[in-house]
């Protein structure tokens, strides 16, 4: 199963951008900045990280819920729990 070219575009696109917020934590450790800042920065990447998984197991759910193709069977709800639970 992969994710539907629905959600591609939105999954590459918030992967992408918690790709350049962890770029600017990193910069602003090594830059001594101060902790809140870049505790906030790191909660802006971990929100974007999340809405991404987030995403992709709902990419998942609907290929589940929709016929199989044939080729591939729909993901099982042990699989689809095992999926939310990651992102926990």
């Amino acid at each position: 199963m992969q994710v539907d070219e629905e959600a591609v575009g939105a999954v590459l696109n918030r992967l992408r951008r918690a790709q350049g917020q962890l770029a600017g934590v990193i910069a602003m450790i090594e830059a001594g900045r101060d902790c809140k800042d870049v505790v906030t920065q790191l909660a802006a990447v971990s929100r974007a990280l999340d809405r991404a998984g987030f995403k992709i197991v709902a990419s998942g759910m609907r290929q589940c819920m929709a016929a199989a193709d044939g080729d591939t069977p729909p993901m099982t709800e042990e699989e689809l729990e095992r999926l939310f639970l990651a992102l926990a």
